[in-house]
């Protein structure tokens, strides 16, 4: 049986800002982060009739080798349907997308891909990219309520959640379980990509986290300097490696809205194998981080 709950909580000095950090990375070896809470559910239930499951994404998603992980735990078949494989990954796998073919995935690329096409029949799962899902709640509940006994037994009053978003499953969840403030940023698309997700799991918008926007407009994916400069400041000065896509975004708000009389708990969603490929691309880049 896999434990996916009570993640060690630290705290961190960060140039002059001290933040506590939920290490949700360290929740288990090969199934952690957010989509591992965001799975959670799937992981407990008793799916004696599902023998496939099939999702969707990009090539190097933190959701994809997460569903590979559940699948080869349950022992059913997994298809992936992707847009785009670059002829290099095909021929050189790594990363996520190296990890999850090994655990067994089926990938399938599909520039035109419609999850409305998928034919879905009593013995398939269909989990949506990303893992945004109703099911996620029930992971999410379990760290809201951890998140919950900390602040308690500090004895904590103000104290705000922050964390980036993709999809904004595990932050709008998380809102609707906790007291107290969640505050995220777009790292996929904008605000206004943002609000559209949360409304198509909760229409509640009092269940609705708070968006800060980042400084600037990021093309997810695409390799910004300052975002590297941030990963590695923050791994050379608290030894904690974040993820290379959402938390450089994340760091670089959270930074520039701190409020001196609010305690910050940042959630580490974990995702750091991907950090194998981003680390190389940087590399070939910019020739200041060889």
């Amino acid at each position: 049986m896999i434990k996916l709950n009570d993640s060690p909580i630290e705290k961190i000095d960060f140039n002059g800002n001290s933040i506590y950090i939920k290490r949700d990375d360290l929740l288990n070896k090969e199934f952690s982060g957010n989509k591992a809470r965001k799975l959670h559910y799937f992981l407990d239930k008793d799916y004696k009739h599902i023998t496939t499951l099939i999702s969707h994404g990009s090539n190097q998603s933190n959701a994809m080798y997460s569903l590979s992980v559940l699948a080869k735990i349950k022992n059913w078949k997994f298809i992936y349907y992707t847009n785009h494989i670059p002829s290099f990954l095909e021929q050189n796998p790594n990363g996520n997308y190296k990890y999850a073919l090994e655990n067994g995935m089926n990938i399938i690329k599909d520039e035109n891909f419609d999850k409305k096409n998928i034919s879905i029949d009593s013995k398939t799962l269909f989990i949506s990219e990303g893992g945004a899902v109703k099911e996620a709640a029930y992971g999410i509940k379990i760290l809201a309520n951890e998140i919950k006994k900390f602040q308690s037994k500090y004895n904590i009053k103000n104290l705000n959640v922050f964390l980036p978003s993709g999809t904004g499953t595990t932050a709008l969840f998380l809102q609707k379980y906790l007291d107290i403030k969640v505050l995220t940023t777009p790292c996929v698309g904008d605000a206004l990509y943002l609000e559209k997700q949360f409304y198509q799991l909760d229409d509640n918008k009092n269940n609705h986290p708070t968006i800060i926007n980042p400084i600037k407009k990021y093309h997810f994916g695409k390799l910004y300097k300052e975002n590297y400069m941030i990963y590695k400041e923050i791994k050379d000065k608290t030894s904690i490696e974040f993820d290379l896509l959402y938390d450089p975004i994340g760091w670089n708000t959270l930074l520039r809205n701190i409020d001196k009389n609010i305690e910050y708990l940042y959630i580490h969603q974990g995702g750091i194998i991907g950090n194998i490929t981003m680390i190389d691309r940087y590399k070939h880049k910019f020739n200041e981080f060889k």
